[in-house]
Protein backbone atom coordinates (compact mmCIF):
# COMPACT_ATOMS: atom_id res chain seq x y z
CA UNK A 1 0.00 0.00 0.00
CA UNK A 2 0.90 3.67 -0.88
CA UNK A 3 2.53 5.46 2.25
CA UNK A 4 1.40 8.67 0.72
CA UNK A 5 -2.25 7.46 0.68
CA UNK A 6 -1.55 5.91 4.66
CA UNK A 7 0.45 9.18 5.78
CA UNK A 8 -2.76 11.26 3.96
CA UNK A 9 -5.01 8.58 6.03
CA UNK A 10 -3.41 9.98 8.85
CA UNK A 11 -2.98 13.60 8.92
CA UNK A 12 -7.05 13.29 8.28
CA UNK A 13 -7.68 11.57 10.84
CA UNK A 14 -5.49 12.93 13.20
CA UNK A 15 -6.00 16.35 12.06
CA UNK A 16 -9.49 16.57 12.58
CA UNK A 17 -12.12 16.06 15.59
CA UNK A 18 -14.01 13.55 13.34
CA UNK A 19 -13.94 12.57 10.38
CA UNK A 20 -16.19 9.82 7.91
CA UNK A 21 -14.80 8.04 5.24
CA UNK A 22 -18.03 7.46 3.40
CA UNK A 23 -19.02 6.54 -0.68
CA UNK A 24 -20.71 10.18 -1.62
CA UNK A 25 -20.85 13.30 0.46
CA UNK A 26 -22.14 14.57 3.81
CA UNK A 27 -24.84 16.59 1.22
CA UNK A 28 -25.54 13.83 -0.74
CA UNK A 29 -24.61 10.21 0.74
CA UNK A 30 -24.46 7.59 -2.38
CA UNK A 31 -25.10 4.31 0.13
CA UNK A 32 -27.60 3.61 2.95
CA UNK A 33 -24.98 3.24 5.48
CA UNK A 34 -23.32 5.90 4.40
CA UNK A 35 -26.13 8.10 5.13
CA UNK A 36 -27.05 6.66 8.41
CA UNK A 37 -23.75 7.76 9.94
CA UNK A 38 -23.95 11.61 8.52
CA UNK A 39 -27.78 11.15 9.83
CA UNK A 40 -26.21 10.12 13.24
CA UNK A 41 -24.04 13.10 13.12
CA UNK A 42 -26.26 15.77 12.30
CA UNK A 43 -29.12 14.28 14.72
CA UNK A 44 -26.08 14.52 17.50
CA UNK A 45 -25.36 18.05 16.23
CA UNK A 46 -21.68 17.48 15.29
CA UNK A 47 -20.53 20.28 13.05
CA UNK A 48 -16.47 20.07 13.06
CA UNK A 49 -16.42 17.07 10.90
CA UNK A 50 -14.36 16.26 7.88
CA UNK A 51 -16.44 13.71 5.58
CA UNK A 52 -14.35 12.14 2.48
CA UNK A 53 -15.78 10.87 -0.47
CA UNK A 54 -13.82 7.56 -1.31
CA UNK A 55 -15.56 7.76 -4.45
CA UNK A 56 -12.91 10.83 -5.19
CA UNK A 57 -9.56 8.23 -5.06
CA UNK A 58 -10.28 4.71 -6.05
CA UNK A 59 -6.84 3.67 -4.32
CA UNK A 60 -8.42 5.08 -0.91
CA UNK A 61 -10.67 2.04 -0.16
CA UNK A 62 -7.82 -0.56 0.04
CA UNK A 63 -5.68 2.32 1.87
CA UNK A 64 -8.71 2.01 3.98
CA UNK A 65 -9.34 -1.86 4.85
CA UNK A 66 -5.52 -1.89 5.84
CA UNK A 67 -5.28 1.59 8.11
CA UNK A 68 -8.04 0.92 9.87
CA UNK A 69 -7.88 -3.17 9.47
CA UNK A 70 -11.80 -2.94 8.99
CA UNK A 71 -13.32 -4.42 5.58
CA UNK A 72 -16.33 -2.25 4.88
CA UNK A 73 -17.30 1.88 4.80
CA UNK A 74 -18.29 3.62 6.37
CA UNK A 75 -15.25 4.34 9.04
CA UNK A 76 -16.19 6.84 11.14
CA UNK A 77 -12.82 8.48 13.57
CA UNK A 78 -13.34 10.25 16.93
CA UNK A 79 -9.77 12.49 18.08
CA UNK A 80 -8.12 10.20 16.05
CA UNK A 81 -9.19 6.85 17.44
CA UNK A 82 -11.51 4.51 14.65
CA UNK A 83 -14.96 3.83 16.07
CA UNK A 84 -16.49 1.58 13.52
CA UNK A 85 -19.37 1.56 10.67
CA UNK A 86 -23.06 2.37 10.26
CA UNK A 87 -23.97 -0.70 12.82
CA UNK A 88 -21.29 -0.08 15.63
CA UNK A 89 -22.58 3.94 15.43
CA UNK A 90 -26.22 3.28 15.28
CA UNK A 91 -25.77 0.95 18.62
CA UNK A 92 -23.21 4.02 19.91
CA UNK A 93 -26.23 6.42 19.05
CA UNK A 94 -29.20 4.67 20.67
CA UNK A 95 -27.42 3.51 24.01
CA UNK A 96 -26.34 7.28 24.25
CA UNK A 97 -22.34 6.06 24.52
CA UNK A 98 -21.61 7.92 21.34
CA UNK A 99 -23.06 11.61 22.52
CA UNK A 100 -20.58 10.71 25.38
CA UNK A 101 -17.20 9.81 23.45
CA UNK A 102 -18.10 12.76 21.49
CA UNK A 103 -18.38 15.03 24.42
CA UNK A 104 -17.66 18.58 23.66
CA UNK A 105 -18.27 17.82 19.73
CA UNK A 106 -21.90 17.16 20.15
CA UNK A 107 -24.14 19.74 20.89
Amino acid sequence: MSTDIQQRIHQQVTGNPVVLFIKGTAKFPQCGFSANVVRIMNALGVKDMLAVNVFEDPALVPALVEYANWPTLPQCYVRGEFIGGSDILTEMYQSGELKKLLGDLAS
